[in-house]
């Protein structure tokens, strides 16, 4: 009986603010994808020394996919052998520039260098100065000029059971960080999506910790079209008897990610749960 009576708490006055908690689905578990295709932002440049430079069917083939046969600038001569296995990455500047919110740019330029995960190879075939290799696993298109570097596990954090998310969680008291862009550039996510903030090892974050994310209404630190105090009142629309500044009311808790790689100054997070998007600008906490 109780356990109907709980089942009816969480369906019928979760929308009306009732229960303190609001039941999350279960947890996406962690998948090779999430893990090795979400891109990561880094001050430190990635050794770019080898390359991805060519392939079969050059002639009219622009990019290359899960089992093209594409070439490398080492061979023989730099120690490369069948079945080495490499992961190609590529730095991926904003094509855009437009900011979403005031500190966007700066907040990036700190962080570091973005880059995609492109895929995995494996080499199948080794001249003297250059090398043959399969495209093993892709998570977007290869080019030339592609970088190629040493494959590396990454480790793959189990995600908590989502369980009963609180939508009044107190503040954590821990570092304080925001979310500053998204894979793809994405000013927007939800779950399952990859976002960057910037906060990473200089602050004791690690992979498998979790960010809780959240805003404050009546912030003006987007750069879209806002009304200035429209979070205690908006004309013809009623207003609240006295006024409030935006971090004088409630934050509004909209959903937690997992770390999945972490650099010195940035993390990036996997979405685990979202009551709605989460934003560019947003905040999130060390839970």
């Amino acid at each position: 009986m109780r356990a109907k009576l709980a089942t009816l708490c969480v369906s019928v006055f979760v929308g009306a603010g009732i229960c303190s908690a609001q039941t999350a689905p279960p947890a996406p578990q962690p998948d090779y994808s999430s893990v090795y295709c979400s891109g990561f932002v880094s001050d430190q440049k990635v050794p770019d020394a080898t390359r991805l430079v060519s392939g079969e069917q050059a002639g009219y083939k622009i990019t290359f996919a899960r089992g093209d046969y594409v070439y490398i600038n080492r061979g023989q001569d730099k120690g490369v052998r069948v079945g080495d296995r490499y992961s190609v990455v590529r730095s991926e500047p904003d094509p855009l520039e437009v900011s979403w919110f005031k500190w966007q740019s700066k907040l990036m330029k700190a962080m570091g260098t973005h880059y995609i995960d492109a895929g995995q190879l494996r080499i199948v075939n080794v001249q003297p100065k250059t090398a043959t290799a399969q495209v093993t696993f892709s998570c977007d298109y290869m080019q030339r000029g592609d970088i190629v570097v040493p494959y590396e596990e990454r480790p793959e954090p189990a995600y908590k059971d989502a369980g009963a998310f609180d939508i009044f969680a107190p503040v954590s008291g821990k570092p304080v960080a925001m979310v500053v862009t998204s894979k793809d550039y994405s000013q927007s996510a939800s779950r399952g999506a990859a976002v960057y903030v910037n906060l990473g090892t200089n602050k004791g974050v690690k992979v498998g910790d979790y960010f809780r994310v959240f805003r404050y209404q009546g912030s003006l630190a987007e750069l879209v079209p806002q009304t200035k105090g429209y979070q205690d009142r908006l004309y013809g629309f009623g207003s609240s008897p006295g006024r409030y500044n935006w971090n004088d009311l409630p934050r509004e808790v909209l959903g937690e990610g997992i770390v999945i790689n972490v650099s010195r100054n940035s993390s990036t997070i996997v979405v685990t749960y979202s009551r709605s998007d989460i934003y560019a600008g947003d905040y999130v906490e060390v839970e």
